[in-house]
């Protein structure tokens, strides 16, 4: 029932106290994120963690100079790892073959099942979190910075401190709107208006709209947060990042 409890009241946190994470800490909440689930149980992830503070500014630079990365003690970059598995393979007399998109796919999900383990162990251990989505905005020059090898991507980094802020919960879309049973039942113009009539009707998305002199809340996210542009620029970056790092291959 805690452990329920604590998910519930997840909040994502941009303000921190200069309070340091000790090591045992920090230790014992990426052991629980070892713990998560893997396929194969290959494991085919690493975590940089970044404490130095000379690094985590220029680390923040890639991140947009986000004021909550100055303000964490600790910055931790998950990434997708195919790098130490095939060279265990080849010390094996096994020739690896993951040098492909599926490849990296799976690591890249082995990877963020660990960072949502870690993120849970730390907030249960009175920590706070943000996830930066910037990371594979920037996962090229990320890479160069942290000094990833052939077969290693950054997937996500988390910003982990101790809470200066106690936000209120985030909105989220009802579970309703969410769930399908048995198999996929698209949605209907009415459901649609249904699922988004709660955030739609908030005073922050009101005042969003007012801000940005738009119509809705659809587009603020189209034109303003994700614009089409913008999306097909970072994608063209992280995926020359993915074939830089050797997951590209298409031949048999």
């Amino acid at each position: 029932m805690e452990a329920i409890q604590n998910l519930l009241e997840h909040r994502s946190i941009r303000k921190y106290k200069p309070t340091p994470v000790s090591l045992e800490v920090l230790q014992e909440i990426l052991h629980a994120g070892f713990r998560a689930s893997t396929t194969g149980n290959m494991q085919v992830y690493s975590v940089v963690v970044t404490q130095d503070e000379a690094k985590k500014k220029e680390l923040a630079k890639f991140h947009f100079n986000q004021s909550m990365i100055f303000q964490a003690p600790v910055l931790l970059t998950f990434c997708a790892d195919f790098n130490r598995f095939n060279k265990w393979c080849r010390q094996r007399n096994a020739e690896p073959g993951f040098d492909n998109f599926l490849s990296f796919f799976t690591a890249a999900i082995d990877a963020l099942l660990v960072a949502q383990n870690v993120a849970v162990a730390a907030e249960d251990k009175g920590l706070g979190i943000c996830y930066l989505g910037t990371t594979t905005y920037m996962a090229d020059e990320i890479s160069k910075f942290l000094n990833l090898p052939e077969a290693v991507v950054p997937i996500t980094t988390l910003v982990i401190g101790y809470p200066d802020e106690q936000p209120d919960l985030t909105d989220r879309l009802p579970d309703a709107g969410l769930i399908h049973f048995e198999e996929y039942n698209d949605y209907t113009a009415e459901q649609i208006d249904e699922i988004y009539t709660e955030k739609e009707a908030m005073a922050l998305t009101q005042k969003l709209i007012e801000e940005n002199g738009l119509e809705n809340l659809a587009q603020i996210f189209t034109q303003k947060r994700y614009s089409k542009k913008d999306n097909i620029l970072f994608s063209q970056s992280f995926l020359r990042c993915i074939e830089k790092a050797g997951f590209m291959n298409n031949e048999n």
